[in-house]
C-alpha cells in the first residue's frame, strides 16, 4: 500500500509528523493531489491536539484519478476546503446544500488520517475545485476556507446594500474585498484605527474604531453583518446602526452562548443567521470571483515542518499573523 507524509495533532498540541497508507489503486472518482500549499484556519486550533491529521485548506497538483474521474487530468491545480464529501441523495444534497447534508464528511469528523498538512491527499473530484490561472496556490490555499465563508455570507448581497464588516483580520480582510468587488457600501468597524489604512486600501467606503465610543454612528444603515472579529461585540452599540429587516451573520467560532437582545431584533425584524462554508456551487463560483477580480489574501509563509506548523499554529493562537499563515512544502 502507498503511504505519504501527514502531520497529526497529539494531546501536547505540538504537530508530529506521520504517515498515511492507502489502496494500491484509485477507485470511483478518487483523485490523488500532491499538496503544494496549505492555509492555517482558527479551526484547526481546536484541534491540535486531536489525534487527526489537521489542516483543510489544500491546494495542489493532480497526480492520478480514478476509472470514474471526467473533469479532471493529471497536472490540474485543485483546491478543497472544509466538506469533502456528502451523500449526494438528500434533499439538501439535491438542492445544493451539501454542507448540512446529514452524512457530510466534515473536516475533524471524518477523514482524520489525511488533511491538509500533508505531502498528498485523495479526495472524490466533485469535491475538488480548479484553481484559476489568476491565482497562485499560496493566494488560492486561504480561499479554501476563509474565502467560501466570506463569500457565502455575501453570495445574494445586493449591490445596493451597505455591508458592514466587523473585525479585520484572517475573515474580515477577504469579505472587505469580496464586498467592494461585489459594488457595495462597505463599513469597517474595528476596536482602533490601527487597521484604518488598510481597510480603506483593501476596498472600505468607511472606517469606524468602537473602543470607547459612546455610540457608533454611520453614514448608512448597514444591511448586512459579517461578524468576523473573534470576540463577539456589545450588541447594544451595533443594533442602533443596522437598518430595518437586516441580517447579522456570525461567523467565528465560538464555543460560548450568542447572546443579542430581543427587542432591537423584534422591532426592526433583523435576521441572525448561521452560515457555514460555501456549498460546491459557491465555492466554484468564489474562486472564479477572485480570479476575475483579483482578490487574494494578505498572506505568511511558513514551511511545512513540524517546527514550521507549531510555528504558525502558536503564532495564529497569539493572533500575531499578519492575516493568513500559509504552509509550504520543503
Amino acid at each position: 500500500m502507498p503511504s505519504f507524509t501527514v502531520f497529526k495533532g497529539q494531546e501536547n498540541g505540538i504537530p508530529k509528523k506521520s504517515t498515511t497508507s492507502k489502496p494500491d489503486q484509485l477507485v470511483g472518482d478518487s483523485v490523488l493531489v500532491k499538496v503544494t500549499a496549505s492555509g492555517i484556519c482558527g479551526t484547526d486550533l481546536h484541534y491540535k491536539t486531536a489525534d487527526m491529521v489537521l489542516g483543510h485548506e489544500g491546494v495542489g497538483v493532480v497526480e492520478a484519478v480514478g476509472p470514474y474521474c471526467h473533469s479532471l487530468k493529471k497536472g490540474d491545480r485543485v483546491g478543497w476546503g472544509y466538506e469533502v464529501d456528502s451523500c449526494g441523495h438528500c434533499i439538501e444534497c439535491l438542492q445544493g446544500a451539501e454542507t448540512f447534508c446529514p452524512e457530510r464528511a466534515l473536516y475533524g469528523v471524518k477523514n482524520l488520517d489525511q488533511g491538509s498538512f500533508a505531502s498528498h491527499a485523495i479526495w472524490r473530484e466533485s469535491f475538488l475545485y480548479k484553481i484559476p490561472e489568476g491565482l497562485s496556490d499560496v493566494d488560492a490555499a486561504p480561499l479554501q476556507c476563509g474565502g467560501a465563508t466570506t463569500f457565502s455570507a455575501l453570495y445574494n448581497v445586493q449591490p445596493t446594500e451597505t455591508v458592514g464588516i466587523l473585525g479585520v483580520g484572517g475573515l474580515g480582510h477577504l469579505a472587505i474585498q469580496f464586498a467592494a468587488k461585489m459594488g457595495c457600501r462597505v463599513v469597517v468597524l474595528s476596536s482602533s484605527d490601527s487597521k484604518r489604512a488598510e481597510a480603506m486600501r483593501l476596498g472600505a467606503h468607511e472606517f469606524i474604531a468602537t473602543k470607547g465610543a459612546a455610540e457608533l454612528k454611520v453614514s448608512w444603515p448597514l444591511n448586512r453583518l459579517l461578524v468576523t472579529a473573534a470576540a463577539p461585540p456589545d450588541w447594544d452599540f451595533i443594533l442602533p446602526i443596522m437598518a430595518p429587516r437586516s441580517a447579522i451573520y456570525p461567523l467565528s467560532v465560538s464555543g460560548g452562548n450568542l447572546e443579542i437582545p430581543y427587542m432591537s431584533l423584534i422591532l426592526q425584524g433583523i435576521t441572525v443567521q448561521g452560515s457555514l462554508v460555501a456549498p460546491r456551487y459557491q465555492h466554484r463560483q468564489m474562486l472564479d470571483f477572485a480570479g476575475l477580480h483579483e482578490i487574494k489574501p494578505i498572506v505568511e509563509k511558513f514551511p511545512m515542518t513540524e517546527e514550521g506548523i507549531k510555528q504558525a499554529i502558536d503564532k495564529l493562537a497569539r493572533n500575531e499573523v499578519y492575516y493568513r499563515a500559509v504552509l509550504i512544502p520543503e
